[in-house]
């Protein structure tokens, strides 16, 4: 035990040795965006890389006098990864900021390397609410599932959604979006039939949906991260369960940009709430949009992206605010409160609480253009995390 402790005593001294070290470097500002490349959420570690180098290929790779190093890594998803990586990147590459986190255990995995070390970690996909508190140096540019899931229960018992079955991945953010799903549903007078948790890792959605099918709810609320919405869709179409009356409503990653074309006529109608649609109509956005699938064809930008891309930005942001001297602490300090036009509308790092302020739309999946859409047709401004709000 005391061997233990002492390994672990020397590994954080580095960590603390290697922030001051960092402070003194030459004119290179590393960022070390760890992400899942490989594995079950692969696809979010794609977007969030693509949309992280389309903003340095539009912005340059200079700003305050600093060239941007952008040192990507692989954690394929295990948290012990990401923490391995993350020490390695803050006390060997002596990397400015820490940024991606595909997953939430692997953001809270990180969480004590940047407190230890006092680099400001951007969390750009990550979305269960507590991650922010896990240490004062995270920044948070995606959402939380509590901000996406009380839009939707606002929503569906003034549409005929009365008795509704909740199905979500057991880990933190299918955790929260559950409860904060559950708690307004009933406060609008609706009833939760059952909830069910599907584990994260090699999920079988079969048994869930047919117990849902049995139990005959108007509605089946999901969310399952990004990237798995195609094959819950695929099985609940499989079991017949629209024909059966019950519609599917949930959380954005159901109905992923990134896959959306893919899941078919069946998606047609499907409602979620989320922050961001590739079909969100404002001229950022579409400026955004082209300049991404021109960069990367065949690829449409989702969720993950634009969390990515503004990720990129409050870091410039900050390095530009702090004239490029300024350590972890003036870093971090220059990232709250940013307020700015991102592709998904308006938004703002609350100060405070270092997580997003921003839009909740309401959606429907339409065809347009010959093509599958997310299509907005109503909107929740300025949604602060209903889980910091208690």
């Amino acid at each position: 035990m005391q061997k233990r402790n002492f390994i672990k005593a020397v590994a954080l001294s580095a960590i603390a040795v290697a922030a001051g070290q960092s402070l003194a470097q030459d004119n290179t500002f590393k960022i070390g965006l760890i992400l899942p490349m490989t594995g079950q959420q692969a696809t979010t570690g794609r977007q969030i890389e693509a949309a992280a180098k389309l903003y340095m290929a539009q912005n340059g790779d200079t700003v305050a006098g600093k060239k941007i190093q952008l040192i990507v890594k692989d954690d394929t998803s295990i948290p012990d990864v990401t923490k391995r990586l993350a020490q390695e990147l803050v006390v060997n590459d002596k990397v400015n900021v820490l940024a991606g986190f595909g997953i939430t255990p692997s953001a809270l995995a990180t969480a004590s390397i940047a407190t230890q070390s006092k680099t400001p970690q951007v969390v750009m996909a990550a979305a269960t609410s507590s991650i922010t508190e896990a240490s004062p140096y995270i920044v948070r540019t995606s959402f939380t599932l509590p901000q996406a899931s009380v839009a939707l229960a606002d929503w569906a018992p003034k549409n005929g959604i009365k008795k509704v079955v909740t199905l979500v991945s057991d880990y933190g953010p299918g955790i929260d979006a559950e409860k904060f799903f559950k708690e307004r549903m009933l406060f609008n007078g609706g009833t939760i039939v059952d909830s069910l948790r599907v584990p994260l890792r090699n999920p079988d959605f079969a048994p869930f949906l047919q117990k849902v099918r049995d139990l005959k709810p108007d509605a089946l609320f999901v969310f399952v991260p990004s990237g798995a919405g195609a094959a819950v869709m695929k099985q609940f179409l499989e079991r017949g369960m629209d024909k059966a009356g019950i519609k599917l409503i949930g959380t954005g990653d159901v109905t992923d940009d990134d896959q959306l074309n893919d899941m078919g006529e069946g998606a047609l109608g499907v409602v979620t709430s989320h922050h961001y649609s590739t079909a969100h109509p404002s001229a950022t956005n579409k400026k955004f949009v082209d300049a991404f699938t021109k960069a990367n064809p065949g690829l449409r930008p989702n969720f993950m992206a634009v969390g990515g891309y503004d990720g990129m930005r409050v870091i410039y942001e900050a390095l530009r605010a702090t004239k490029g001297q300024g350590g972890g602490d003036a870093l971090l300090a220059a990232m709250k409160g940013q307020i700015f036009e991102s592709p998904r509308g308006p938004m703002f790092i609350d100060a405070q609480t270092r997580d997003v302020v921003q839009n909740i739309y309401l959606r429907k999946v339409e065809r347009k253009d010959g093509q599958l859409y997310n299509i907005e047709f109503d909107v929740v401004k300025d949604v602060k995390d209903p889980g910091k709000s208690r």
